[in-house]
């Protein structure tokens, strides 16, 4: 009998567990397939696990099969099945992890489901109840539930608080044949955002968002869509609005649409955009909503009930049904590569599945990434919608200067402030002082776990540590001489915001990074505040430079502009000039106009005069000659291998094993080498720098697996970042 046998994929973390395993399907079964989620036995566990393929034969003597326990709702999409288990072979993952990714949301890898639909009793007026309400029939409770309920009531407990009666008095009226009770599911919707979100529900195109949403249009259209295309347009050009009408192409063609925002922070706002357009067919998915809420918006995409899914990287696997456009807003931001396992880029994730899907890809961007530059047929949008020009960007140098400001900034502040105007700072360094130090003895205060400094927060009054979070009081004295002269060394956000209050008041100051919006609503409040205020300022993170449209900023400051270029790291010049960039693009939007005012211990650093020419297209392809140089992305291919364990030794001894594992030719291994601790783990990385991605990536894929099963029992953790940002 065909499709008897289900090849599922236990959601196991072993590593070196190879899958698929076969199960035999038993009777009740029959609608089983590929995307179906089974609990089935695993040695001496029940495992959720994921059917990944059917067949009518096995390897396995079929009186050794065993067969699933049960079924679980819903199904994943097929096509999502393959999606995950393609992440997972292209970023040296597990199929497990990759599957997971797809999975509805709440779903562990036990054999429960942690959320389940919101069920709610409803009640609904009959044809009898009707007469019965003209007639006057039933006692008094018995009449005002029945009005209650030709008011519009809709659930029971409404009609309860209402009529200010009991369950039992409408299950009499159901008795008699007045009422329909039924449980029904209640969607669980996320608020949104309104910031940002003004302005007619559709605009006149220039001309070049006409072009350019004609082209978008036409690989809609054509049998065959094509490559990415990049659509590279200066801060206020208008990019939404284009999204906006070439997601309702789609929709007009019974398509579905992606739109992927690079910070959870943005997606409740460019949600509120769409939804204002589309009405219920959005749904919205990101990490920071509840978990009923997040499994309502997946349930919604499954069945079709909502065709436009907004989101963070985590969305390009939504359910969407008959995919069509995915657009990749601000491509360039490096937020959309994944941290944890697999470490997937869900920019590269995104072209796979719109290739799979037949689906158009749109990737946005001022400030566009060289390896998007040079791949990508570009759709270009040179000017500002209201025809106003991008603001003059002055760059001023801060060697000799004492404080974190410059005089010319010091000056541009104070005139917003005379002027009662609005202004956006950028520092992107969180908290009060970068790292304290004992001015006697020179102790540094450092994280037990990590390497690295303790950063002082002074309203929380503790020094904490930014990557494992370690937090402890703040001294008051030196625990090694005793001395109570601790220095405060470095600015973050916090001090800078206590510094501008001085200076700016009496207008308010708003403070926006990862501290301040650890709440949740934090950022919209935040926004929301700075918005309706006649003037103020904003600082803080890049959070500030990220999409935001403010037409009444007349000034944008960045503090420690070429900070990033102080890190050894080839994307670190792509970084310093996407920041000032962006940050240059929140100014002048409205009637004042406006400028930019860029600090920088190197103020002829050429990420830094590019953007200050606003000339993106200059830095790209200045940046590409350099690179193909070095040979580094787009011009070869590199994938880092972490190995990580709690006593000093093995892991250096793993990844040397790794590296004499790998065999792809024409590759070079960089390492291994030491890392510093991380969390209490000793860890040591080594390099694969290759021009054959494909081969390097299954080269590393089999080393890790090989070492795995040799080191894992001493403790050793093995972690793979293809494409390392």
């Amino acid at each position: 009998m065909p499709g008897v046998i289900a090849k599922v994929e236990p959601l196991t973390a072993a590593r070196a567990l190879r899958g698929p395993f076969d199960y035999r399907l038993g009777a009740g079964m029959e609608g089983v397939d590929v995307g179906s989620m089974l609990v089935v036995p695993f040695g001496r566990q029940r495992l959720l696990g994921v059917v990944v393929g059917m067949s009518d034969r096995s390897d396995v003597p079929e009186e050794r099969l065993v067969e699933p326990l049960t079924t679980l709702d819903p199904e994943v999409p097929p096509e999502l099945v393959r999606l995950g288990l393609w992440v997972a072979e292209e970023y040296c993952s597990t199929p497990a992890r990759g599957l997971q990714l797809v999975l509805p949301p709440g779903t562990g890898r036990g054999a429960r489901p942690r959320v389940r639909p919101r069920m709610l009793l409803a009640a609904e007026l009959t044809r009898a109840g009707r007469e019965a309400i003209i007639a006057g029939a039933g006692g008094p409770r018995q009449r005002a539930a029945l009005e209650a309920l030709r008011r519009g009531c809709r659930t029971v407990a409404d009609v309860c608080r209402e009529a200010a009666c009991s369950h039992q008095t409408l299950r009499s009226l159901e008795r008699r044949g007045l009422v329909r009770l039924e449980r029904v599911e209640l969607a669980r919707r996320p608020d949104l955002v309104t910031v940002g979100a003004r302005g007619p529900a559709s605009l006149e195109l220039t001309p070049a968002q006409r072009d350019a949403l004609a082209e978008i249009v036409a690989r809609l259209d054509a049998p065959e869509p094509g490559g990415p295309l990049l659509l590279h347009g200066v801060t206020g050009s208008g990019k939404t609005e284009v999204y906006l009408q070439a997601v309702a192409a789609a929709l007009e063609r019974g398509r579905s649409a992606i739109v992927l925002v690079p910070e959870i922070a943005l997606t409740p706002q460019t949600a509120a955009r769409f939804e204002r357009r589309f009405g219920d067919l959005v749904a919205v998915l990101h990490s920071k909503l509840g978990a009923g809420a997040r499994y309502d918006e997946w349930s919604r995409l499954r069945r079709g009930e909502a065709r436009v899914c907004v989101g963070p990287r985590s969305a390009v696997f939504a359910p969407v049904r008959d995919l069509g456009l995915i657009v990749i807003d601000e491509e360039h931001d490096p937020s959309y590569k994944q941290d944890g396992d697999p470490r997937y880029d869900a920019r590269r994730v995104a072209e796979r599945r719109a290739a799979d899907a037949g689906a158009v890809l749109v990737a946005g961007s001022a400030t566009p990434r060289p390896e998007s530059w040079r791949a990508m047929r570009r759709l270009t949008m040179p000017e500002r919608v209201d025809g106003r020009a991008l603001p003059p960007v002055e760059i001023v140098g801060m060697l000799g200067t004492r404080g974190p400001l410059h005089a010319r900034t010091r000056e541009a502040l104070d005139e917003v402030r005379a002027r009662g105007e609005k202004a956006i700072v950028l520092l992107n360094r969180r908290g009060w002082s970068s790292f304290l130090s004992c001015r006697v003895c020179g102790r540094v205060w450092e994280c037990p776990q990590c390497d690295v400094t303790l950063v002082l927060h002074r309203a929380a009054g503790v020094v904490s540590c930014h990557h494992c979070g370690h937090e402890e009081p703040a001294p008051r004295s030196c625990p090694e001489c005793g001395s109570v002269s601790v220095g405060r060394h470095g600015i973050g956000t916090e001090r800078l915001e206590r510094e501008l209050s001085e200076l700016v008041a009496p207008l308010p100051v708003f403070r926006l990074d990862s501290d301040a919006a650890a709440e949740r609503g934090a950022v919209a409040r935040t926004l929301e505040r700075f918005d309706s205020a006649p003037a103020g300022v904003l600082i803080g993170t890049q959070m500030v430079a990220k999409g935001h449209d403010f037409p009444d900023v007349t000034l944008g400051v960045v503090l420690d502009a070429d900070a990033t270029l102080r890190f050894p790291d080839f994307r670190a010049e792509e970084r310093a000039f996407a920041l000032v960039a962006q940050l240059a693009g929140r100014s002048g939007r409205g009637p004042r106009g406006g400028r930019v005012i860029v600090q920088a211990i190197d103020p002829e650093a050429r990420p830094l005069v590019y953007a200050s020419r606003h000339d993106a297209r200059g830095f790209a392809e200045s940046e590409l000659a350099r690179r193909e140089a070095l040979r580094y992305p787009p011009f070869a291919h590199l994938i880092r291998v972490v190995c990580g364990c709690e006593q000093q030794g093995p892991e250096l001894a793993a990844a040397e094993a790794v590296r004499e594992a790998i065999r792809a030719p024409g590759a070079a291994v960089l390492g291994p080498a030491p890392l510093f601790r991380l969390k209490g783990r000793e860890r040591a990385q080594l390099v694969v720098k290759a021009l054959d991605r494909a081969a390097a990536i299954a080269a590393v894929r089999r080393a890790v697996e090989r070492a795995a099963g040799e080191f894992s029992k001493r403790g050793v953790t093995f972690s793979v970042d293809v494409d390392p940002q």
